[in-house]
């Protein structure tokens, strides 16, 4: 929450959660405290030790099966479930648990434990009631799926992120909420990994009441009398136990995840959707195979290379950490990245200015502003208050009261420049000045700023509302203090800081430019831009180098390619005459509705669907210029190891995570063969391909 004022939310939360009665019974558990209270209902609240949220691990697990013994032999009149911890119910599984597993039948092993446990719970004889708050995810909602009754606090959210690690529930997910709610709805939750807040999950029926926290004790005492107690399942969940509709559902199902992603690639959802189809009808049959695919999926390569990156992402949230004392942000350039990174700034709690020379900039920036409010936030306190944490500042003023100061205008130096020497004046003792540059290396810019130790790039991705990635961009005048503060309020508003040092397109576009550009190379020679983006989609990538360009915004790109141009001594293409053209006629794509494609009203792209497939080689021409920069990079110091570069990579260009980052898919291919390959592209397509000299130290390593 923003130091500069409290929401009415804040302000109406309760001080303490009721976790049931004080005195504990003892029973030698570390991960759970259980009690009974004066009506003889038995509390077991989970509080893992030495964790900030609770998941559950095998000690937890095991914990949790004795505890369950002793409440069949207290024989209590009901059973409450809770977690101590502020920010959650429980998160899921401990991932950690899952990493380095290659053997499928230790870990079908282990999952059949830790179904007993599960099971053990959903046959208690007496009411079983889970009160969740804040976050119940995977694990954690299977747990609560195997109570007789869930209740939520408001603001709690449930779902089954499984499938974003490679995997499909495994702890009875799979068969216990398709019996609970509409098994359409649950077969559409466990395949994207969407949430479902508490609204959306009162009217799915996943929960049973939604309360505030001062209300619980009733809930509690409502729960153990049976008053909750409501008609489970409806017409669809008989329909669909009937194999022949089943199949026919599955039949749609799998055209939509078609849509999304390769079973190639991700074969998780298509495994999900198996088990439903063959097993939907006999909980005892799918859970047997849940556990089985559970094991097969678990123990492959792309849940493992996904489990890879989930450590990556918690690496870098582990920057973000810290006191910002930021709480106050002025933006300086209302286009789409200052007006965005504006809007998402007052969303995540600070306060913003926001200020352009051309007032209509800022209006617009305000209206974008409100409609990412309402699609973004869950309640109307929310929505307001971010509205009125964000100012529209015509005159400027806001720059002499805030914390940090963000540029976000044109991508060019002299323009830079200007605003710096405008801005810096009027900037408060202490406070920080960031630039949103993509690529013009700091050296240039901080000429043009009397206090240099408090210069910094703070490079936010398009979409700023959705891309994850911030590159935070020292040079050798920044006082890492500055940085420090600058890494701790990418993580107080939810985004993921990756250090790197300054230099031409810093680190993301440093290594997307040789793919972007060798992307616009292939369309000189004539292959269709839609066989170019479907080799890259083939390899993984989430979309084609040729729409990924317009995405980011002609204009955006050629900038880049001059800065790398003019700033590098590795060969590169020349800029086509026609880029340049395109660009000053206005043609910068999506966000002008034509560019390298042209775009309907929805902004999706305009493809041809007759063109040729591409051959398997132009995977290799696109991709090893990427992995080619992304080793120059480790060799020149500009990020400091390789799985901070594999993340930032992922995070920041959307490199096909199933193969777990370009230097982690270099050393499973084989870093010879790489070379070899890159060699072979040298000598057909000329110097732009030679192998970095950072190979032969990368082949020592790791």
């Amino acid at each position: 929450m923003s130091k500069t004022g409290i929401s009415a939310a804040a302000l109406l939360a309760p001080r303490a959660m009721d976790l049931g009665p004080a005195e504990r019974i003892d029973t030698g558990a570390v991960h759970w405290r259980l009690a009974r209270d004066a009506q003889d209902v038995a509390w077991l609240v989970l509080d893992r030790a030495g964790e900030s949220a609770n998941t559950l691990s095998e000690a937890v697990m095991a914990e949790l099966d004795m505890l369950l013994g002793r409440i069949e032999a207290m024989k209590p009149k009901g059973l409450v479930i809770r977690s101590a911890k502020k920010s959650g119910f429980i998160a899921g599984a401990d991932i950690r648990d899952f990493q380095g597993i290659a053997d499928s039948a230790e870990v079908e092993a282990r999952m059949t434990q830790a179904h007993a446990v599960i099971d053990r719970l959903a046959a208690l004889p007496m009411p079983t009631l889970a009160v969740v708050h804040g976050h119940c995810l995977g694990g954690g909602l299977e747990l609560a799926l195997a109570c007789r009754y869930r209740i939520a606090i408001d603001g709690a959210s449930f779902g089954f992120p499984e499938v974003l690690l490679g995997l499909h529930p495994g702890l009875g997910g799979t068969f216990r909420l398709p019996a609970l709610i509409d098994p359409l709805e649950a077969m559409t939750m466990m395949l994207t990994g969407k949430t479902a807040h508490t609204k959306r999950a009162k009217a799915l029926g996943l929960v049973d009441a939604v309360i505030e926290e001062r209300h619980v004790q009733n809930a509690v005492a409502a729960a153990m009398s049976g008053k909750l107690r409501k008609p489970r399942g409806n017409w669809k969940s008989g329909l669909l136990g009937f194999s022949p509709a089943r199949g026919l559902a599955a039949r749609r199902m799998r055209a939509e995840t078609e849509k999304r992603v390769s079973e190639a690639h991700y074969p998780a959802p298509y495994r999900l959707i198996d088990l439903w189809e063959e097993h939907g009808g006999d909980a005892k049959a799918m859970q047997k195979a849940e556990i089985r695919s559970f094991a097969a999926l678990l123990a492959g390569v792309t849940a493992q290379n996904l489990i890879r990156v989930f450590f990556l992402r918690e690496g870098l949230k582990a920057q973000g950490k810290g006191d910002s004392d930021i709480a106050h942000v002025h933006v300086i350039g209302a286009g789409t990245m200052g007006g965005d990174i504006a809007a998402w700034c007052a969303a995540r709690g600070l306060k913003v200015t926001l200020t352009d020379i051309d007032a209509k900039a800022i209006a617009r920036a305000v209206g974008r502003a409100s409609s990412f409010f309402d699609k973004r936030l869950y309640t109307g306190i929310d929505r307001r208050d971010a509205f009125d944490r964000l100012g529209a500042d015509f005159s400027g003023d806001g720059a002499g009261r805030a914390d940090l100061v963000i540029e976000a205008v044109a991508e060019n130096a002299d323009i830079k420049r200007t605003v710096y020497k405008a801005v810096a004046p009027r900037m408060k003792e202490g406070a920080l000045l960031a630039t949103n540059t993509s690529s013009i290396p700091l050296e240039q810019l901080r000429r043009s700023v009397p206090f240099p130790e408090r210069l910094f790039g703070l490079h936010f991705f398009n979409p700023v509302t959705r891309m994850e990635l911030v590159e935070v961009v020292g040079h050798d005048k920044a006082a890492e203090r500055a940085l420090q503060r600058a890494r701790a309020f990418c993580g107080a508003i939810d985004r993921l800081p990756v250090p790197v040092r300054s230099a031409p397109g810093f680190l993301v576009n440093r290594v997307l430019t040789p793919y972007l550009m060798e992307a616009l190379v292939m369309l000189d020679e004539g292959i269709d831009k839609e066989t170019i983006d479907k080799a890259a989609e083939t390899f993984g990538m989430p979309m084609g180098p040729i729409e990924l360009a317009d995405r980011v915004g002609l204009d955006i790109c050629l900038e880049v390619a001059r800065t790398l141009k003019d700033g590098l001594k590795t060969p590169m293409p020349d800029v086509p005459a026609w880029l340049e053209t395109m660009v000053s006629e206005g043609r910068t794509g999506r966000k002008a509705g034509k560019g390298l494609y042209d775009y309907d009203a929805a902004g999706n792209p305009k493809k041809k669907t007759d063109t040729p497939p591409p051959h398997a080689s132009l995977s290799d021409r696109l991709i090893l210029p990427l992995i080619n920069a992304c080793v120059a990079c480790l060799r020149e110091g500009i990020v400091a190891d390789e799985t901070t570069l594999d993340a930032a990579v992922i995070f920041g260009t959307g490199f096909a995570p199933f193969r777990g980052g370009p230097l982690h898919y270099a050393r499973s291919r084989g870093i010879d063969d790489l070379i070899a390959e890159l060699e072979r592209l040298r000598e057909k397509f000329g110097d732009r391909f030679a192998p970095d000299a950072g190979w032969n130290g990368l082949g020592k390593t790791g």
